[in-house]
This record gives structure tokens, C-alpha cells and sequence, in this order.
């Protein structure tokens, strides 16, 4: 027999108290391992001494030796080193004897007069042992790899061609709500079939047939919280011939992610909804201002008692129209911080809101309201506190689309500081309370903390945007005050608004007519610039009715030289902001250039006309936000044409 040599010599324990034998059974050892180290021992002491001090590839054994006896080895050596192959070689083991040391530990037996099977039998226990070794090192691999896994925040699982789970991570389990036992062996479809994602398991797998991956997206439905959104990684794993063997799915829980690119997307959308808004505005805004002005002109005409309430309901409406415009800007630029303030008297806010809704609700709806004689006066914006309102009440009406009734009261209350405190941003005080209450469908109780969240409704699409309430609450707050909300499904909803009470205030309770003798003119050449025909008109309209000489331009380089002709006699200019070839802004410096203490009046539809880039000469500039009724159009050019001393200098 050819002589081998292993990469590392082998060391053999030979265990023999037979001479003869013991150098037989070393020369046939020699001849297969010629490097081989073999340690021949006699007695238990010498045996134990070499388990001991020794790494050993193999232990050769007689069975039978005075004094001591190979079951007895067998069971020392299992105590030392129990991986180690334990092989009896004798001439006197019989059948019995021999199934007893197989049942002991012993990994084979060799007779001695059969000399030609020993290294037959030593070669298949090392392989044993190199094998069992593999095993073990893969498994201790395997074990370490899984902690790991077991430590990613992906969830993963590994299943068969047929969809059955063969491993799945700790993750997974927390992910998906199942137990890793539960889990193997079960067909992970019928494992995800409760939490809503069959479609997006069939299509993975219909991709997988012709292509080796799959991603997509699935939404997992839980018991007690909002769905997770779950991004799901599909790999089809081949052997080494190419013979498909498992899938690996890897799933990464996205929902905070994409909660992010929603709101990122919301972000976009309103500022387009601004940069549409505010193109959109100046033409909406010029539309409403003809029919305000000229409905203050009517009332000065009419007095047929039906007609002046139409007329009522007209300017009332036509307000409406303006505040939805800001309101639509005020979605999406944010709520006014800026705007301007005053002492408003709530009651007031409240009058015109009912006279509006009572034209233009159902008559099933039944309306009713009540406010405290001595309301205080809060300190706000009349537009923007009348928006709430309007807001609160549509939402009213919609709750009741059978009818019902709705409700608004308003008194003064104080608020302590038990309640200031657990209100966000309120403040212990004299306050007003408006309450707006209904009889309708109710609010569930598991969506009511979700009533003020941005883009969220009930409503069927198309109905609503969703953006009411978080407007609302908005405004409110700006306002320095807090919304509470009370409802029952089947009863009603009962809103309550909060504002801080100022304790005076110089507002008129109503409204000055427009024919008072201050806002008359005394014959003073107004040059108006507006591309909008129907503005244009009805301004200079107004103005000649109320004692000023008007000329008009459709455009800014007509106002310019019209200017330049009758420069003597014009007093102060109006002019527009968007026009078409020459803007309001280029317009105000071209007539600036020419005489610098000019008065001039800028009209604009867009809610920040304020933040335009003018550098005008302090006081000779105002601005009247469009659209305006006949009284402020004439106050305002009052206001132009007599500035105090102080500032024409």
C-alpha cells in the first residue's frame, strides 16, 4: 500500500499490554501514516497520564488486559475527551462484548486476526470526526449569524420554492406577530392573510417566476393601531447547479418614513396651492370688488325693504367670497401672525355669520343664537374670527344633512388656572366663550383626536379637503385662545371657543355709513390704473359720485403718460399691482420718479400685498386690499389725499 502523508501528523494512544502485538499493529499504522506519532500505554495510570497530557486523533484499545479492562478505558476516555474516536482492536471480543462497547461509546471494532479491515476503520472514523467537526463549526456559524439576524431591524425570513417558512428572525416576529416555532413550516401566505397583504404575496410571487426579485410595498393591518407601511424585498436564492432553492425576504418597516414623505408631499402641494392661490386671487378679488362697490351705490337708490334685504345678502355674500379666498391663502402660507388687530365686539362677528348661513343653509336646519348684553371686546382679526365661525357651522350643517338644529351662544367666562394650564398656550383670565352646537350625526370617539390633523376627513372625497378644523384650531390659537370639543355619536357636537377679553374698546357697533360728508371729495383729479374693466369703472363710478374728477387707464404705461399730460391737476393715483407688461410695482416708481411726494394708493387681491418691494418716500404710500367696499375705497382716498402737515414734509 502506497505510503500518504496527512497536512498534520496524526497522534494515535495505543493502548496494548502485548509486545508482539503492540509492534504488529505500528508497523500497519507506519505503512498508511509514516508521520503518524503512536504513544503505547499498559497500565490505567499510563492511560489516564496520556488522555491528559495529549490531543489525540485516535484511540486503539485491547479489550482485554490484566488488571484492567477496555469498557473501563472506553468509559475513561468518554470522561476526557468524548470527541475522540475510541476503536477496540482485539483477538478475544466476542459478539455480545462487542455490541456492549458500540452501546458504551465506542465507534467501531477491528479483530485482530483481521487485520486488513484497521485502516479501513481508522480512516472512516476520522472522516467521522472531520465531518462532525464541519458540522459543528457550520452550526456554531450558523448560531452566530442568526444572532445577528436576530439583532437587525429588518424583519427576515427565508422560505421554500414553496412559500413554506424555514427561518424567520426575531423581527419578524415582533413585526408580524407571530412565534418563530408557530412560524416554521407554515405557508407564509396563509401566515399574512389576516393582516391584509394576499395581493402583494401573489404578486411577488408571479414576478419571482420570471425575474429573480420582487419589491413592493405591503400594508400590514393591526388589531389596535394605525396599519404599518412595510417595504418588502423579494430574492430568489439558486444552488450551486442553478436549481432554484429558497426565497429571502427582507422587510423593512417604512411607516415613519413614509408618514415623512406624505407630509413632504403635503408641504409641496400647499405650496403650490400658494403659488396657485395667489395668481388666482387678484383675478377672483377684482371680480368681488364691482359687486361690493356697487351694491353700497344700490343701497343709496333703493329702499324697497326686500330689494335692501337682497342687497344685504349680496354684500353679505360677496364678503363671504373674499374671506374664502383668504382663506384658501391662508391654507397655504400659514396663519397670519401679522394681521392686522383690533378690538372686535364678538357679537357682531356673530350677527353677520347668521345672517349669512340663515340665506343659504337648508330651512330643515334651525337656527338660533344668543350673546351676553355686556359681551366683552377680544382683540383679533374680524376676518379671520369670522372664518372660524363659517367654518364650525358648515361643518354643523353637515353633520345634519336630514336637519336639525344648530346653535351659537356667546358670554363671558374667567378662566382659572387649573384650566389655563391644561390648555397649551391659554392664559388664566376674563375670557370670551362662543359656543357652536348641533344635533347632528356625532363624532366617534376613535377619531376625535384626529379632527384638527391636516388633509383628514370623513368626508366622501370631493367634499372636503380636510383643512376646516386645522384652520381653525390655527386661527384660534394666533389668537391667543383654545378649542375644547364635545360630542356623542347620534347626539351632536358642541364646539367652544375661547378668546382673551379686552375689558374696552372704541370700535363702533356699527358699521358708518358711506355717505358720510367726510369721505366727499372737493373736486380732486384721482387718476385710477387697472386692467380690469368692470374695477375700473365702478371705482372711478363711485369716485365721481361722491365729488372727485376721475381719469382712467387700462394699463401702466397709459397711467404713466396720462399722469405726464395732467400732471398739474391729478392729486393722487390708484393704481393695480398685477397687470399685465408693467406691474403696479414698476408703475408706483415710474410716478415716484417724477414727482417724489405723489400720493398713491396700491390695490391688490393678494393677502401679503403689504410685503411687496416698494421703496416709496414715507407716508406717500397705502394700500387697500382688494376686494372693498365703496366706504373703504372712499376712506382710503380720503385718508390719501389728507395726510397731516408732519408727514407731507
Amino acid at each position: 500500500m502506497a505510503a500518504r502523508t496527512s497536512v498534520a501528523p496524526l497522534h494515535f494512544l495505543h493502548l496494548e499490554d502485548n509486545i508482539p502485538d503492540a509492534e504488529l499493529i505500528s508497523e500497519v499504522l507506519f505503512q498508511e501514516w509514516p508521520h503518524c506519532r503512536i504513544d503505547r500505554v499498559q497500565t490505567r495510570g499510563e492511560f489516564v497520564s496520556a488522555l491528559r497530557a495529549n490531543s489525540l486523533d485516535l484511540i486503539l484499545s485491547d479489550f482485554t488486559m490484566p488488571g484492567f479492562n477496555g469498557l473501563s478505558a472506553l468509559a475513561i476516555a468518554g470522561r476526557h475527551c468524548p470527541d475522540t474516536p475510541f476503536i477496540f482492536l482485539s483477538g478475544t471480543i466476542g459478539e455480545d462484548a462487542a455490541v456492549e462497547a458500540l452501546k458504551n461509546g465506542a465507534t467501531d471494532y477491528v479483530i485482530k486476526d483481521r487485520m486488513s479491515r484497521l485502516v479501513p476503520v481508522i480512516r472512516r472514523a476520522l472522516q467521522a470526526v472531520r465531518e462532525s467537526k464541519i458540522r459543528k463549526e457550520t452550526a456554531r456559524k450558523l448560531r452566530e449569524q442568526a444572532e445577528l439576524l436576530d439583532k437587525a431591524r429588518d424583519a427576515i425570513c427565508v422560505t421554500d420554492i414553496e412559500g413554506r417558512i424555514t427561518y424567520s428572525n426575531q423581527s419578524a416576529e415582533r413585526l408580524f406577530g407571530w412565534t418563530g416555532a408557530k412560524a416554521q413550516g407554515q405557508l407564509l401566505s396563509e401566515l399574512l392573510a389576516g393582516l391584509g397583504c394576499t395581493p402583494q404575496i401573489k404578486a411577488a410571487h408571479l414576478a419571482l417566476r420570471s425575474a429573480d426579485s420582487w419589491t413592493g410595498l405591503l400594508q400590514i393591518k393591526g388589531n389596535d393601531s394605525d396599519p404599518l407601511v412595510v417595504e418588502s424585498r423579494w430574492t430568489l436564492v439558486r444552488d450551486a447547479e442553478g436549481q432554484d432553492q429558497s426565497i429571502l425576504i427582507i422587510n423593512t418597516d417604512i411607516t415613519e418614513q413614509d408618514k415623512l414623505e406624505k407630509q413632504f408631499l403635503r408641504a409641496q402641494r400647499l405650496e403650490s396651492i400658494g403659488t396657485l392661490a395667489g395668481g388666482i386671487a387678484h383675478d377672483l378679488n377684482n371680480t368681488l370688488t364691482p359687486i361690493l362697490i356697487a351694491v353700497d351705490m344700490l343701497r343709496q337708490e333703493i329702499t324697497d325693504e326686500r330689494l335692501v334685504r337682497l342687497l344685504n345678502v349680496m354684500d353679505t355674500s360677496a364678503h363671504h367670497g373674499a374671506n374664502l379666498i383668504r382663506q384658501v391663502l391662508t391654507f397655504a402660507r400659514g396663519n397670519e401672525t401679522d394681521a392686522e388687530r383690533m378690538p372686535v365686539q364678538p357679537s357682531l362677528i356673530i350677527r353677520d355669520v347668521v345672517e349669512l348661513i340663515s340665506e343659504t343653509f337648508p330651512r330643515s336646519i334651525k337656527i338660533s343664537w344668543d350673546t351676553d348684553s355686556r359681551l366683552h371686546f377680544v382683540k383679533g382679526n374680524h376676518t379671520q374670527l369670522g372664518q372660524v365661525l363659517m367654518n364650525l357651522c358648515v361643518n354643523a350643517r353637515d353633520a345634519m344633512p336630514e336637519g336639525g338644529r344648530l346653535t351659537i351662544n356667546a358670554q363671558n367666562v374667567v378662566i382659572d388656572e387649573a384650566t389655563a394650564s391644561a390648555n397649551p398656550g391659554a392664559q388664566p383670565g376674563r375670557h370670551v366663550l362662543v359656543s357652536i352646537a348641533d344635533t347632528g350625526c356625532g363624532i366617534p370617539p376613535d377619531i376625535i383626536d384626529r379632527i384638527y390633523d391636516p388633509f383628514f376627513t370623513t368626508k366622501k372625497q370631493g367634499e372636503g379637503t380636510g383643512l376646516g378644523l386645522a384652520t381653525t384650531l390655527g386661527i384660534v390659537k394666533v389668537h391667543g385662545g383654545f378649542l375644547q370639543v364635545q360630542s356623542a355619536v347620534g347626539q351632536g357636537t358642541e364646539f367652544r371657543i375661547y378668546l382673551p377679553a379686552i375689558l374696552e374698546s372704541t370700535e363702533p357697533t356699527s358699521r358708518p355709513p358711506a355717505t358720510d360728508a367726510a369721505v366727499h371729495g372737493k373736486g380732486e383729479t384721482v387718476l385710477v390704473i387697472d386692467d380690469e374693466a368692470s374695477v375700473r369703472e365702478i371705482v372711478g363710478a363711485t369716485l365721481e359720485a361722491y365729488g372727485y374728477k376721475v381719469i382712467l387707464a387700462a394699463d401702466g404705461h397709459t397711467g404713466i403718460d396720462l399722469y405726464r399730460r395732467h400732471a398739474g391737476e391729478i392729486k393722487a393715483v390708484l393704481t393695480d399691482m398685477m397687470m399685465p407688461t408693467m406691474q403696479g410695482t414698476q408703475v408706483i416708481a415710474a410716478l415716484h420718479a417724477i414727482k417724489p411726494d405723489l400720493p398713491i394708493m396700491a390695490m391688490s387681491g393678494l393677502l401679503d400685498a403689504k410685503k411687496f418691494d416698494l421703496t416709496v418716500e414715507p407716508g406717500r404710500l397705502q394700500i387697500l386690499q382688494k376686494p372693498m367696499s365703496s366706504d373703504q375705497l372712499l376712506r382710503a382716498v380720503h385718508a390719501l389725499l389728507n395726510q397731516p402737515d408732519a408727514v407731507r414734509a
